[in-house]
């Protein structure tokens, strides 16, 4: 009996070590950014976000998770939010890029062995990569004048909700908020060899930039059932 319920053991981790379960999916939604340029509201999705979610489960409490996100931002400060840079009149486009992985915690369990439908609480931490355009402001025109590609180092944090739908999908709702090691995603702090762009920074150099991704994700689920060894 002993020896049977030790390689009950052994096999099942076995299992578990080789045999996961994976979310591949989709994001989508809408983001916003929050800087130096227009209103600096937290969680507004003005403009369309996509992007592309996997998951490895490794238990039915947390799983390994990576994504590709992008989103084209436009933002202005043609707002009577903030009468002061309602009188500068500066405007902006970008578009980010992100590669992102982390651990995705589940705050009860989420099997996804069972036919029961469950809704499981969750919340995302990791560390990424973006890719985004570099421009300064000419103070004159209003225009933004590019000068190259720049990457930074991204912190998300994502809290949301999901569902299992059928043994085959998921369905999630979640708000992604993202900080970033730079502050130059609206052109407000220019970094380049010419002193001249050195001299067009403006707004709060203390303050990095951020941007929030809200959503939907749907994933669809492949691989062998793992074990989920309990004592």
């Amino acid at each position: 009996m002993k020896r049977s319920w030790l390689f009950c053991v052994f096999l099942c981790l076995h299992l578990q070590s080789r045999a996961q379960f994976h979310e591949v999916g989709a994001f989508l939604g809408g983001g916003n950014y929050i800087g130096d340029i227009g209103a600096t509201y937290f969680v507004y999705p003005e403009n369309p976000a996509f992007g592309l979610v996997y998951k490895w489960n490794r238990t039915t409490r947390y799983s390994l998770r990576a994504n590709a996100m992008i989103m084209n931002i436009k933002k202005s400060d043609y707002s009577p939010v903030d009468f002061a840079r309602f009188n500068r009149r500066y405007r902006f486009e970008n578009q980010i890029m992100e590669f992102s992985a982390g651990v995705e915690i589940n705050f009860y369990d989420f099997n996804l062995h069972g036919n029961d439908k469950k809704i499981a609480p969750y919340l995302f931490l990791g560390a990424g990569f973006i890719r985004y355009d570099l421009f300064y402001h000419d103070p004159n025109t209003l225009e933004t004048i590019e000068y190259g590609k720049g990457g930074e180092i991204t912190l998300p944090a994502i809290i949301g909700a999901k569902v299992n739908v059928s043994p085959f999908v998921v369905m999630g709702l979640e708000v992604g908020v993202r900080y970033t090691l730079t502050d130059n995603l609206d052109g407000s702090a220019p970094e380049t060899e010419d002193s001249l762009t050195n001299d067009l920074k403006f707004g709060n150099l203390n303050n990095n930039d951020w941007y929030v991704f809200t959503g939907l994700t749907i994933s669809f689920t492949f691989g062998d059932l793992p074990c989920y060894c309990k004592e």
